[in-house]
């Protein structure tokens, strides 16, 4: 019984790892895994192997693909001088179900935080700033979280692209659909005043 239990916890320290899993989630998943037919949990470590495996950072814009360069960066209907800097390729996926974007993508890997040790060298900011100048690119959109650390690299990067020439932009910042403003925060308010557009 020692033994079980040691391995359950074990795998409970493990999915707590996971991003945005807490203990009690942990422990949820690591029972659900131990009750699961013997097939779902065998065909759950050939998913992750397989991914794991096939699942590469595109050599262009360092989202997640399996294609070298990824099916955005090869699609020439996309335009080259239009590029969408995001902070986790998660967030390339966000963006493509808008359909909205037809430019092409830059994914950081995080957002400079010195506090944690993330700054400039960490980021994948040497290889946007060499893709701006090589690919003469007129706009950078700016698309980093609406954090500390967002803000930081937002502000970072601008500094850094300026001098390239590149029009520099960022994403508005408001209510989302369907909001009540009372219970909107004073940040939140804030973007939405500054990010106003005629209609």
């Amino acid at each position: 019984m020692i033994t079980m239990a040691s391995s359950l916890e074990q795998l409970r320290q493990r999915l707590a790892l996971f991003p945005g899993v807490g203990p009690k989630m942990a422990e949820r998943l690591a029972l659900y895994i131990l009750r699961a037919p013997d097939h779902e949990v065998h065909q759950l470590l050939l998913a992750i192997e397989e991914a794991r495996r096939q699942v590469i950072h595109c050599p262009v814009c360092f989202t997640l693909t399996e294609e070298t360069p990824c099916r955005i960066c090869a699609d020439e209907s996309r335009d080259p001088r239009v590029l969408c800097v995001v902070e986790q390729a998660a967030e390339v996926d966000a963006f493509e179900k808008t359909k909205a974007f037809r430019g092409r993508y830059h994914v950081l890997h995080g957002a400079l935080s010195p506090l944690d040790g993330i700054g400039p060298q960490e980021l994948k900011i040497a290889e946007l700033l060499r893709r701006v100048h090589a690919d003469q690119v007129k706009e950078v959109i700016i698309c980093t979280n609406p954090t500390l650390a967002g803000e930081t690299t937002a502000t970072y990067l601008a500094e850094k692209l300026h001098p390239l020439g590149a029009r520099v932009t960022r994403i508005g910042y408001g209510l989302p659909m369907g909001g009540d403003i009372e219970y909107a925060d004073e940040l939140t308010l804030t973007r939405a005043l500054e990010g106003r557009r005629e209609i």
